[in-house]
């Protein structure tokens, strides 16, 4: 990986600053929206998936993905590489349980 995360939020940005989405008459930084946005692209990974689409459109869905994740953290004034950390280590402290579709990482107890 050669980009830090401070590069890929600076891209981000400008692409929001380009398309005026923090403008309210756009409704760019609406999270209801947003998270409306963000399933879509959800169904179309999945979309990948189901119908044997190639890796690259796999790839190009995840890309869409991140893109609106970290507009959620500009959306939101959200510092997302201080949270990404701060999960890491609560999540690095979790003990694996298996679910009925496969192993998960969670605070939830059976």
């Amino acid at each position: 990986m050669s980009q830090t995360y401070s590069k890929m939020l600076a891209k981000v940005q400008k692409f929001h600053d380009k398309h005026d989405f923090s403008n309210v008459k756009y409704r760019g930084h609406d999270m209801s929206y947003r998270i409306l946005l963000t399933m879509e692209e959800l169904g179309e990974l999945a979309e990948c998936f189901t119908k044997g689409k190639s890796d690259n459109e796999k790839a190009e869905e995840l890309a869409d993905l991140l893109i609106l994740i970290i507009g959620h953290s500009i959306a939101m004034d959200v510092d997302l590489e201080e949270a990404f950390n701060e999960k890491m280590k609560l999540i690095m402290e979790r003990k694996a349980i298996m679910g009925d579709f496969g192993i998960r990482v969670t605070e939830y107890k059976q």
